[in-house]
């Protein structure tokens, strides 16, 4: 039964960060094209400032739909394939 709940907690969250139509764009992005940085982002989303970018990415990293890598300076985002496929398979096509 807890883990039902956990269930509901976890697809409410992914749910309603996708819910926000610049962080869909860049979930769907990243199923097509892994391992962006912020930067890569943004340049193909144009119309997004930066700190506005940071929070779209925190809130998708949060809800664990997205996987970062860092390396130095840079992170990397690519989308979590298994939390995609039980929350968002829609992604995935």
């Amino acid at each position: 039964m807890m883990e039902e709940h956990a269930d509901l907690r976890q697809a409410v969250k992914v749910y309603k960060a996708l819910g926000e139509p610049t962080r869909l764009k860049i979930a769907m992005m990243l199923t097509d094209e892994k391992n962006l940085c912020c930067s890569d982002i943004g340049s193909k989303l144009e119309s997004v400032a930066g700190s506005t970018l940071s929070h779209h990415l925190k809130q998708l990293t949060e809800c664990g739909l997205l996987d970062l890598r860092k390396d130095g300076t840079y992170i990397f985002y690519s989308v979590n394939r298994e939390m995609a496929h039980k929350y968002a398979p829609y992604l995935l096509v």
